[in-house]
């Protein structure tokens, strides 16, 4: 059943949800790096920004899959050396589709359904400011018993 919009009277906001204090990479930053920081932080999307925070564009666990499947054939350590000659300026998806913080959560859901995004940079005057992610969603839900 859909709930009535109508009956809402508190509308939450991509603020509401949005984790703050990203990790982003730099578009020099190799991929090796950025495979690290994925896994040691447990997140599957790296923001790549500028030195003074404008996001340029967005790498995630599937592009470093995509980079490592490239080089499967090859032997572990020029698999390695791939990795950390290759950056995320390289694979990074340029100009992700992004959102302002206060854009209504539905939106911002209906936006990552209809593309079948896992994450949504989220900027304020072109610098990262967060990121929704499909696990904010969760987590949200999860919380309001």
């Amino acid at each position: 059943m859909k709930p009535d919009d109508s009956q809402t009277s508190l509308r939450l906001t991509v603020r509401d949800l949005m984790t703050r204090g990203v990790y982003a990479v730099g578009v020099d930053d190799n991929l090796e790096t950025i495979r690290t920081l994925l896994q040691e932080r447990n997140i599957r999307h790296a923001p790549v920004v500028s030195p003074d925070g404008v996001l340029l564009g967005l790498v995630t666990q599937r592009d470093l899959l995509r980079s490592t499947l490239r080089s499967e054939a090859l032997p572990p350590q020029v698999q390695a050396e791939a990795l950390q000659m290759t950056t995320a300026g390289e694979v990074m998806t340029v100009n992700p589709v992004t959102v302002e913080p206060g854009l209504d959560i539905r939106d911002a859901a209906r936006i990552m359904l209809a593309k079948k995004y896992g994450c949504l940079p989220v900027v304020e005057d072109d610098r990262l400011v967060g990121i929704v992610t499909e696990a904010d969603f969760v987590r949200f839900l999860a919380a309001g018993d």
